[in-house]
């Protein structure tokens, strides 16, 4: 009886797991990984990105060739060698986000930010595989980091403590450029960048700055415009009857077209004689006579449009000694409000002096094989153009990215009114006192704090491996400085690539912006924990082939061989009571 029952049960439970229904949460395919095993992967990727992009830190730093749809890029750029990569691991994405928030929000330290992230993740990845709870390892770096921010607070220099302010500038832009592509000449574009910053006065709108590249000369060759400079645009016969050079002119800018229109598709009119038919014609000159007039009657000579103007308007305005210039950009437009004054009008009618602007002098002259239009001086001063000159394109674009760097920097340091020393020695005198500070720390802590004090080292580190240096020995150098002390300014004291030592590296003119470390360092220690945090990767291998196939719908889904159109489908849907439809993001 006993064995009966006992059979009897076996049955029972083994027809209760096949009635049982099996939950599926994901789709069939869908691949799935979490715990440890899935962390570790996630920080090999992100420390795969970071072996590739760190040997371009510092002034010896190493360029990128990147080929991408049979486009080449040359650049040592840390936020433009992330965005060429296109890197498609999701967790290792953090860091082209991070270098792109970098390169937004100051615009330089794109490379050093994505080092100090994959250090961080290195050093956190001994811990995870001890089994230290990750939430443990985000409250230390956090803490951490916080320290390192006051720490940073106290010692960095006021902008005009030492020398002038225009000064500390300079060597601020000279050391953003030591590392780029133009180091050579990086005295000529430092003073440059200053200058052109300067130029902007309290606004310091970059977007005020207008770069121009023209191939062909040296780069000393290019020349900084307190004003607006852009390409001669599209011209007809009679231009050049036009006076080429103004003192004081009066400047129109308009939203305007000063030609005759062509009819529209289609159109027709029916006249009854020749006669209905000359008025039409005449009426047309009228309108077109007329709004030249006014404009030569607002006392303008330099007239500019961002619609087309006209070989009729051309040679009218030619045979007034007037200067015109159509289908000028939008940005170029702008700038010209912004440094002459005035406003663009979309109409002729009313032409008061106050919507005119002025400069202190117009000319037109040849900047290698193009012609370029230059507007000095003006009541706004509100806007410089900067005309690029240089061999190949490539390099004059990596010249136009270096330049750009500089400008932020100055910036930044104009803005923040504070500065520490390059070349590796904020981050040993911060690792400095992290240490000192993980001492008065109990528990687990204690080891992780003195952990991110060792990562912060990495920029030395790797400054000293990428000029060919002995990095072991850099190191124990400026352990052995920082710390012992005895030495004036000994927290000062970073690599010197040039004796192949260290050396005071404020005294020897390697200033930053006190703002970029302390931007680098919280955004590597935020995209550190943003990694350390994701304890489960999905993955739907369905979604990635339509993305890869850009995103068009597999053939056949749905069983389906035909997909049905947008309109079809929306048909469908109209007639189905109660349903609505939303557009989506695609659909915007």
């Amino acid at each position: 009886k006993l064995q009966f029952l006992y059979f009897i049960g076996i049955n029972t439970s083994k027809m209760q797991a096949q009635i049982q229904p099996q939950i599926i949460l994901l789709r069939d395919g869908t691949d799935t990984s979490q715990g440890v095993a899935q962390l570790i992967g996630n920080i090999n990727a992100c420390m795969t990105v970071v072996d590739t992009v760190k040997t371009t830190l510092g002034p010896r730093g190493l360029d990128k060739l990147i080929q991408t749809n049979n486009q080449t890029t040359i650049s040592n750029d840390g936020a433009t060698v992330m965005k060429c990569l296109e890197v498609a691991h999701p967790a290792a994405k953090t860091l082209v986000e991070i270098a792109k928030s970098q390169d937004a929000e100051v615009g330089d330290g794109t490379t050093s930010v994505v080092v100090l992230a994959g250090e961080f993740l290195r050093e956190a990845k001994q811990f995870v595989e001890d089994g230290v709870h990750p939430q443990i390892i985000i409250r230390s770096f956090r803490q951490a980091c916080s320290y390192a921010m006051k720490v940073l607070n106290k010692i960095s220099v006021p902008l005009g403590e030492k020398e002038s302010e225009y000064e500390v500038l300079r060597k601020c832009a000279q050391t953003a450029l030591n590392s780029k592509l133009i180091n050579h000449e990086k005295g000529f574009f430092a003073k440059m960048a200053v200058d052109a910053v300067l130029g902007l006065g309290d606004n310091m709108d970059l977007d005020m700055i207008g770069m121009k590249k023209v191939q062909g000369g040296s780069m000393t060759d290019s020349l900084l415009v307190e004003g607006v400079a852009f390409k001669k645009t599209f011209s007809y016969a009679g231009f050049e009857q036009q006076p080429k050079s103004l003192e004081a002119p009066k400047v129109l800018m308009l939203n305007l077209e000063l030609e005759l229109k062509s009819e529209k598709d289609n159109a027709e009119i029916r006249v009854k004689s020749p006669d209905q038919y000359q008025a039409i014609v005449d009426a047309e000159w009228k309108i077109i006579y007329e709004k030249l007039e006014k404009c030569v009657e607002s006392g303008a000579k330099v007239i500019l449009s961002k619609l087309p103007i006209g070989d009729l308007a051309t040679q009218y305005f030619a045979d007034r000694q007037v200067f015109c210039a159509g289908r000028v950009p939008q940005d170029d437009l702008k700038r010209v409000v912004k440094s002459c004054g005035g406003c663009i009008q979309t109409t002729v009618r009313n032409l008061t002096p106050e919507v005119l602007g002025t400069c202190d002098r117009f000319e037109e002259k040849q900047v290698g094989n193009e012609r370029y239009n230059f507007f000095y001086g003006g009541p706004g001063k509100k806007s410089v153009s900067v005309v690029l000159r240089g061999g190949a394109e490539h390099f004059i674009d990596e010249a136009e990215r270096s330049l750009h760097d500089a400008l932020c920097i100055v910036k930044r340091a104009k803005a923040n009114t504070t500065v520490v020393a390059g070349g590796g020695a904020i981050e040993m005198e911060l690792s400095k006192e992290l240490r000192e500070y993980a001492r008065s720390i109990k528990g687990k802590p204690q080891i992780i704090v003195n952990s991110f004090a060792r990562a912060l080292e990495v920029i030395p580190r790797q400054v000293a491996d990428n000029a060919g240096l002995d990095s072991t020995d850099i190191l124990n150098k400026l352990r052995q400085c920082h710390y012992q002390g005895g030495i004036p300014d000994s927290h000062w004291y970073g690599v010197d690539i040039h004796s192949d030592d260290i050396t005071n590296t404020f005294a020897a003119n390697v200033l930053e912006p006190a703002s970029v470390k302390k931007n680098a360092i919280r955004s590597a220690t935020e995209a550190a924990c943003l990694i350390l945090s994701i304890d489960e990767t999905v993955t739907n291998p369905e979604s990635e082939q339509a993305q890869a196939q850009g995103g068009r719908p597999r053939p056949g889904a749905g069983g389906q061989g035909n997909m049905m159109s947008q309109a079809g489908m929306k048909g469908m849907m109209s007639g189905m009571k109660g349903l609505k439809t939303m557009k989506g993001q695609a659909g915007k």
